[in-house]
């Protein structure tokens, strides 16, 4: 069975096709094709509160655009939602509306609760050991979302408004870094010094690329926070010659790291693994456990 998901975020907008087969009794999911097309929504609602019509316009091609993927690999089952731009974008529901109309995709806008459970949708906590506590942290364009697990159990999510873009557009208040970080001291206390990082995002996936680790090997805090250093002390144009990056991950990868970093150190944790997966992934998961509850698996 071939399933398709599309995360629209605050940066990107991502098109994820899996294949699922079962073994054992167990799905598994293997990626077929990823596409990204940085929209950048951001960069206009946390402004404006609102989506502009160029920026409407790349949304309907980028959806059309991924309807004709979807069918060329023949995807007939497909989950789409959006993030934290669209929560604030006050013309969201006539921009998915019309999406709708002209692609016949229809977009989910969901909260940032439901996207920190989405994460979960992972089943990551299945291969995690019961001797640590491991926090989930996922940096978007507009939020963060933090998941945590102990004995191999669900213990919290929560999402919080500190994301790369409105940190860079300055947007971040001083309380909402004080509220993560009692939020995250507080309900990780009891598994202090046995919490182990796991993250998720374009920008940790590049840093471990850099890094050069062997797939399976966690990076440490003090490496984060030398990339950091390093990163903030290139303006944008040398990040983008000196790195290789696109200037739209150029930009965002500094207050990246000042999230994990932030949020590693406030748990405690010295180690953060990368396993590379992320919302689209938890939205296949779970197209596939509503398919499977609706007897259609």
């Amino acid at each position: 069975m071939r399933l398709g998901a599309i995360d629209i975020g605050s940066n990107a907008a991502r098109l994820l096709i899996s294949d699922v087969s079962i073994n054992n009794g167990k799905p598994e999911f293997s990626k077929v094709n990823l596409v990204r097309v940085p929209l950048r929504l951001g960069f206009d609602v946390f402004d404006k509160k609102e989506i502009s019509p160029e920026k409407t316009d790349m949304i309907l091609h980028t959806i059309k655009a991924y309807k004709h993927l979807l069918d060329a690999y023949g995807v007939r089952h497909l989950k789409a939602a959006a993030t934290s731009a669209m929560r604030d974008a006050v013309n969201a529901r006539e921009i998915i509306d019309r999406v709708q109309r002209e692609t016949g995709v229809l977009i989910e806008v969901i909260s940032g609760g439901s996207e920190a459970s989405l994460i979960y949708e992972n089943h990551i906590a299945e291969n995690l050991d019961k001797e640590h506590a491991y926090l989930y942290i996922d940096v978007g364009g507009g939020s963060t979302e933090l998941t945590f697990f102990a004995g191999n159990k669900l213990i919290f999510s929560a999402s919080f408004n500190i994301g790369t873009i409105r940190l860079l557009k300055h947007q971040v208040e001083e309380s909402q870094w004080d509220a993560m970080k009692e939020y995250i001291k507080r309900e990780t206390r009891s598994w202090y010094d046995n919490i182990i990082a796991i993250g998720s995002g374009g920008n940790i996936n590049k840093i471990f690329s850099l890094s050069k680790r062997k797939e399976g090997k966690p990076l440490n805090l003090e490496l984060l926070k030398d990339y950091h250093k390093e990163f903030s002390s290139f303006s944008l144009p040398d990040r983008m010659r000196i790195y290789k990056l696109r200037e739209d991950r150029a930009d965002v990868i500094v207050p990246a790291l000042q999230i994990y970093i932030n949020s590693m150190r406030w748990a405690n944790a010295d180690e953060i693994y990368v396993p590379k997966i992320g919302l689209a992934d938890g939205l296949i998961q779970h197209l596939y456990d509503d398919l499977v509850s609706k007897g259609e698996v």
